[in-house]
C-alpha cells in the first residue's frame, strides 16, 4: 500500500498540470473557433461576433471529433466516467496511452466549439488514463492498477474544482467498488496532493464564492428543501431519459456513428443562436446563478435550451463532461424555485438544487453534498443540501432502473450495481456452518471397516471425502470416495493393500475460526470443494465443510432481507392493580 501511495502522490502532481493543460486547450479552441485567433485568453462564445456562422462552429467541432473517434480511438466518445468504469471492470484497469492524448484534445475541441459540456469528465478520464499508463510500467496487479487509475481520476477532479474531499467521495461512490484502506489511502493522498499543488498553479478556490447563508434554516425552509429535492429528482430523471432517447434516435439514423457528433453539433449551434449562454462550460453563468444575479430569461433559457442541446449532444457520442452542465441546469431550477419557495437569501435555492440534481443524476449523494460545500465554502448549507440530495436520490432510485452512468454500461451488455453491503461470508465462521457429524476413517482401518462407506453407490453418496485420523483424533490425511472404492476392490483381490497407498497427507483444510470468505478463496485457488475442519494447534478433526455448506451464509442473508416478524407487541389493558381487583370481584 505504501508503494502504491507513493505512486499516487506522483500522479496527483501530474494531474494538476494535465488539468491546467486541458483548460488552456479549451480556451485556445474557443478563441480559434469563435474569434478566429490564436490565444489562450479566457473568453466565452457569448461575445462572439460570427452571427449566423456560429451555427456551423459546433458542426465543425463535431466532425473533427467523429474523425478522431473513428480513426483514433472510440474510447474518447462520451463524458468519461462510464469509460473509466468500463476500463476498471472489464479491461483490467488498462487504458491505452493514446486515450490520454486524444481525450483531452477531443474534449477541448468539443467544448471550445461550443459544446454544452464541462471539463471535469474529460479530466477525470484523462487523469485516470495517466494513472493507468503509469501503473502499466510497473509490475502490479489489476486491483493495484485500478487504485492508480482512480487516483488519477480523483486528482483530476480535485485539480479542476479544488474539491479534494468530494473527489475522494466520487471515487468511492462511482469508481472504486470497495471501501478498503489499500485503495482509499492512495486515492485520498492523490486528491490531497492535487489540491495542494493546485493553489500554486491555478489558485486556491473556492471556485464559486457565495454570500454565506443563515446558520439554521427554519422548518418552512427545510420543507422547501424536500420540494427542491423532489423537483431535482424529476429533472434528473427527465434529463437521463432525454439523453438515452437521443442516443436511440441517433442509432436509427442510416449513417455511420462518426457523423453523429456533427449532426448533434447542428442542434447545438441552433440552440446557441437562440441562447448563447447555453454554449461552452458556463462557469460564469453558474457563478451568477449562485449570486442571484441572473434574469428570468437567463434562468428559463438555461433550463430549456441548455437541457435540450446537452441531451442531444451527449446522445450523439461527442466528448464532454456532465458535472458543469448539471450544476448549471440545477442552478436554473433553483432560480425558478426561488420565485415560489421562501426567500432564504441570494443563491440559496440554486445552490440546494445544484447539489440535488448532481446527487440524483449521478446517484452519488455524498458527493453531491460535499461537492457543493467545497465549491462554495458555505458550511451552513450542509443540512439543506443533505435533505435535498437525499430526496432527489430517492426519487431517481424509485423511478429509474439505472443512473445516467450505469445505463451507458448496461447498454454495452454489462450489469453494474452501486450498492455496498457487508458480505455475509465475512461475518460467518466455519464453525457455524460446518457439519460436525462426519464419517472418519482410522489410519489403521481393516478391510471390513473400509468396506462400510462404499456399500452405497461408489461414485456418489452423502460424503465424498473421508478424513483419516489417528488414535488421538488428529488428521493424518484424506481419501476420496472414488479412491476408497478402487482401493477396496484391489484389497479384495490381494489382501495386502494398505490405506496408506491412497492417503493424501497434505490436504487443504479449514479452521473453525476462519471466516467463510477465506475458505471460499481457498476453494477457488485449489479447485477443491470439500475441506476437513481441524483445530489449528492440535490438528484435531472437528468437522467437514463443503461448498454446499457455504450457501448457509447466503440463506441467512436472504432470510434477514425477506422474513418479516413482529418482535414486540403492544398490549392494551388495565393497570395491574385494577385488573387484580376486577378479577377478585
Amino acid at each position: 500500500m505504501l508503494a502504491i501511495a507513493g505512486l499516487a502522490v506522483v500522479i496527483g502532481v501530474v494531474s494538476v498540470f494535465v488539468a491546467q493543460g486541458l483548460l488552456v486547450l479549451i480556451d485556445a479552441a474557443t478563441n480559434l473557433f469563435f474569434y478566429l485567433r490564436f490565444s489562450t485568453e479566457r473568453v466565452s462564445p457569448v461575445d462572439s461576433t460570427l452571427g449566423w456562422f456560429a451555427v456551423l462552429v459546433p458542426v465543425v467541432g463535431g466532425l473533427l471529433i467523429g474523425l478522431m473517434a473513428r480513426y483514433g480511438s472510440d474510447r474518447i466518445r462520451g463524458h468519461g466516467i462510464p469509460e473509466a468504469i468500463e476500463a476498471i471492470l472489464i479491461n483490467g484497469s488498462r487504458v491505452q496511452p493514446k486515450v490520454a492524448i486524444l481525450k483531452p484534445v477531443s474534449s477541448a475541441i468539443s467544448i471550445g466549439s461550443g459544446g454544452p459540456f464541462g471539463a471535469e469528465g474529460p479530466i477525470i478520464m484523462t487523469g485516470g488514463a495517466i494513472g493507468s499508463v503509469i501503473a502499466q510500467f510497473f509490475h502490479l496487479t489489476s486491483a493495484e492498477r485500478k487504485t492508480l487509475l482512480v487516483s488519477g481520476a480523483a486528482a483530476g477532479m480535485a485539480a479542476t474544482f479544488a474539491t479534494p474531499v468530494a473527489a475522494v467521495l466520487l471515487a468511492v461512490e462511482l469508481l472504486l467498488f470497495e471501501w478498503k484502506p489499500r485503495s482509499l489511502v492512495p486515492v485520498a493522498l492523490a486528491s490531497a496532493t492535487a489540491a495542494g499543488v493546485r493553489q500554486y498553479v491555478m489558485g486556491a478556490g473556492p471556485l464559486f464564492p457565495v454570500i454565506w447563508h443563515g446558520a439554521m434554516p427554519g422548518a418552512t425552509a427545510l420543507l422547501g428543501c424536500v420540494v427542491a429535492g423532489l423537483l431535482a429528482g424529476a429533472l434528473s430523471a427527465a434529463l437521463t431519459s432525454a439523453v438515452y432517447a437521443s442516443e436511440d434516435a441517433f442509432a436509427r439514423l442510416p449513417v455511420h456513428w462518426m457523423w453523429w457528433p456533427a449532426i448533434g453539433g447542428l442542434v447545438v449551434g441552433l440552440g446557441g443562436l437562440l441562447f448563447p449562454q447555453a454554449l461552452g462550460v458556463g462557469y460564469d453563468t453558474i457563478g451568477a446563478l449562485l449570486q442571484g444575479e441572473v434574469t428570468g430569461r437567463v434562468i428559463l433559457g438555461v433550463l430549456i435550451v441548455k437541457s435540450i442541446i446537452w441531451s442531444v449532444a451527449l446522445g450523439s457520442g461527442t466528448s464532454g463532461g456532465v458535472l458543469a452542465p448539471l450544476l448549471m441546469m440545477g442552478g436554473a431550477l433553483g432560480g425558478v424555485e426561488a420565485w415560489i419557495l421562501p426567500d432564504m437569501g441570494a443563491g440559496f435555492w440554486p445552490l440546494v438544487s445544484m447539489g440535488a440534481i448532481l446527487g440524483g443524476t449521478m446517484r452519488a449523494p455524498f458527493t453531491g453534498v460535499v461537492f457543493l460545500l467545497e465549491l462554495t465554502h458555505d458550511v451552513h448549507m450542509l443540512l439543506p443540501l443533505l435533505i435535498a440530495v437525499s430526496c432527489a436520490h430517492a426519487f431517481t432510485v424509485l423511478v429509474l432502473k439505472r443512473s445516467i452512468l450505469t445505463e451507458k454500461i448496461a447498454r454495452r451488455g454489462y450489469h453494474l450495481t452501486r450498492e455496498y453491503a457487508t458480505d455475509p461470508l465475512e461475518i460467518l465462521f466455519a464453525r457455524e456452518v460446518m457439519r460436525a457429524s462426519v464419517a472418519a476413517l482410522p489410519v489403521d482401518a481393516s478391510l471390513e471397516r473400509l468396506e462400510a462407506p462404499v456399500r452405497v453407490d461408489p461414485l456418489g453418496g452423502p460424503q465424498r471425502l473421508y478424513p483419516v485420523v489417528n488414535a488421538d483424533g488428529r488428521l493424518e490425511g484424506v481419501v476420496t470416495r472414488f479412491d476408497l472404492h478402487q482401493h477396496v476392490q484391489r484389497a479384495r483381490l490381494s489382501r495386502d493393500a494398505a490405506l496408506d497407498d491412497i492417503l493424501r497427507r497434505q490436504p487443504a483444510v479449514a479452521h473453525p475460526e476462519e471466516p467463510l470468505r477465506v475458505i471460499v478463496h481457498r476453494m477457488a485457488e485449489t479447485g477443491l470443494t470439500h475441506f476437513p475442519v481441524i483445530e489449528r494447534d492440535t490438528r484435531t478433526l472437528v468437522g467437514m465443510i463443503s461448498l454446499e455448506d457455504l450457501l448457509t451464509a447466503r440463506t441467512r442473508n436472504l432470510d434477514s432481507e425477506h422474513r418479516r416478524e413482529r418482535v414486540m407487541r403492544v398490549r392494551l389493558g388495565f393497570p395491574f392493580s385494577l385488573g387484580k381487583s376486577t378479577r377478585t370481584s
